[in-house]
C-alpha cells in the first residue's frame, strides 16, 4: 500500500480517537488496531503521540480553511459571500464531528504546541471574514467607511461565535448544520446591516 495510503488510514483512526476519547485517554494502541496496522508502525511514519497529534490538527485545520474558502465565490453579494461562508463551516464541523472536537477542545486544552497549531487554522480564517466583512463595507459605501480596527474586532468576534455555536450545534440533537449558520447569519447579518447604515449603539443613546 502506498505511504500516503496508509498515513491517511492512520490519521483518520487518529482523529477519531483523539476526538472520542481526548488526547490523553487516547493510545497508540488502540490508533494502530482501528488502523489496521501494528503500533511500531504508527511509530515509523509518525514517529510520536504528540507527532501524531500534530499532524492531525494540521491536516483538519487545513481542510476546514479550505472547505471555507472554497465555498465563497467572487462576485456574489456581500451577504451571500458571508452566508456561503458559514454554511460551509457549519456544514464542515458537522459532517466531521471528531476533527471539530480535536480542534476545537482537545488541541486547545493540551498546551503548546497544539495550541500554537490551531491558532495559526484561526488566524487564516479570520483574515478571510475580515476580507468578507471590508467587502461588505465598500458594496455598502464604498472605501473607508468602517475602520480596518472595526473590521479586524467584528471577524474576531464573528470567528469566535461560530466555534461555540459549531460545539453547541454538534452536541444538541436536531440542530442542522443549516440551521446553525442561520442563527449566527441573522444575528450577524442584521446588526453589520445597521453599522454599515452608520447606526452604532452607544449609551448615551438611551
Amino acid at each position: 500500500m502506498p505511504r500516503a495510503v496508509r498515513e491517511r488510514q492512520m490519521l483518520d483512526a487518529a482523529v477519531q480517537t483523539f476526538g472520542q476519547r481526548g488526547y490523553r485517554a487516547a493510545s497508540m494502541d488502540e490508533i494502530a488496531e482501528l488502523a489496521g496496522v501494528s503500533k511500531p508502525l504508527v511509530y515509523l511514519y509518525l514517529n510520536s503521540k504528540e507527532d501524531l497529534f500534530t499532524a492531525c490538527i494540521r491536516r483538519e485545520s487545513e481542510a476546514l480553511v479550505a472547505a471555507v474558502q472554497a465555498a465563497v465565490a467572487p462576485g456574489l453579494p456581500a451577504d451571500r459571500q458571508l452566508w456561503e461562508g458559514l454554511a460551509a463551516f457549519f456544514r464542515h464541523t458537522a459532517e466531521h464531528p471528531d476533527a471539530w472536537a480535536v480542534l476545537h477542545r482537545q488541541a486547545r486544552t493540551h498546551g503548546e504546541p497544539f495550541a500554537a497549531e490551531v491558532a495559526v487554522m484561526r488566524d487564516e480564517i479570520v483574515a478571510f471574514v475580515t476580507g468578507l466583512i471590508g467587502a461588505a463595507a465598500r458594496e455598502t459605501h464604498g472605501e473607508g467607511e468602517l475602520a480596518d480596527r472595526d473590521m479586524a474586532g467584528l471577524a474576531q468576534a464573528l470567528v469566535g461565535a461560530a466555534e461555540s455555536l459549531a460545539g453547541w450545534a454538534n452536541d444538541t440533537p436536531g440542530v442542522s448544520a443549516k440551521e446553525a449558520a442561520a442563527t449566527l447569519m441573522n444575528f450577524a447579518w442584521e446588526g453589520l446591516g445597521n453599522l454599515m447604515q452608520g447606526e452604532r449603539w452607544s449609551p448615551s443613546a438611551r
